[in-house]
């Protein structure tokens, strides 16, 4: 019986001994790959015709791996942009009065403040957080600037006086209330150009400390309570 495939035959031979790959041959001709695994497999390519096929497949595994990037980072935008969007519809939704406002720093005190020690205190390496903390501070405790000391906690290959400045301009306190302290253990290792170190800023006496971590943890065991 022959094979529908056989009047392509010749073509396909002539193609695999002009150094055409079998999977380019399959595509053309849309004959299986196990007739053309037969048919061809005694064509034995040139070294030349060998480099070709290896170099057109690093190519087209470049390609791929390319498109593959691509991909992925529009997936990853899209969903970026859906958790941006649902973040919103929930803002959108809160009343924001004087009591959230305190009980968003209450929580946030919760999870990153100082609690150990005599004094309000609250360390981060981004600005964003420390501006929310100082800000809500003076808002809900009269607080003014002078009351806000920073302590600098550095890595050994940074520079405590740029620092100081970078972090003076972010929180809007003079450059006269930053220390700095240098860990040595970070001696000719590696810092990220990004990392400004962790500011550490001190307000306040320990009542504003007590007061925040009791009406975090009350929520939270009320929350708790309400859903059980």
């Amino acid at each position: 019986m022959v094979s529908r495939w056989s009047r392509l035959k010749t073509k396909a031979l002539v193609l695999r001994q002009k150094g055409y790959s079998i999977g380019h041959i399959e595509k053309v001709f849309g004959i299986p790959r196990s007739t053309l695994s037969a048919w061809l497999r005694n064509i034995k390519l040139t070294q030349k015709q060998k480099d070709i096929l290896e170099k057109r497949s690093r190519d087209a595994l470049t390609k791929a791996r390319s498109k593959a990037i691509l991909w992925h980072n529009e997936q990853k935008r899209l969903r970026l942009v859906t958790a941006e969007n649902n973040a919103n519809i929930i803002l959108n939704r809160i009343n924001v009065d004087i009591n959230i406002i305190n009980l968003a720093l209450a929580i946030l005190y919760l999870g990153e403040g100082f609690k150990k020690s005599a004094m309000t205190a609250l360390g981060n390496s981004d600005p964003l957080i420390l501006k929310f903390f100082i800000s809500t501070l003076k808002k809900i405790y009269n607080l003014d600037m002078s009351k806000f000391k920073c302590e600098l906690h550095l890595r050994a290959d940074q520079s405590p006086k740029k620092l100081k400045k970078y972090w003076s301009q972010q929180l809007e306190i003079p450059i006269t209330s930053f220390t700095s302290i240098s860990d040595p253990r970070t001696k000719n290792k590696k810092t990220y150009p990004d990392y400004k170190g962790v500011c550490v800023v001190r307000c306040g006496s320990v009542e504003i400390q007590r007061e925040l971590v009791f009406l975090s943890r009350q929520f939270c065991q009320n929350i708790i309570n309400f859903l059980n």
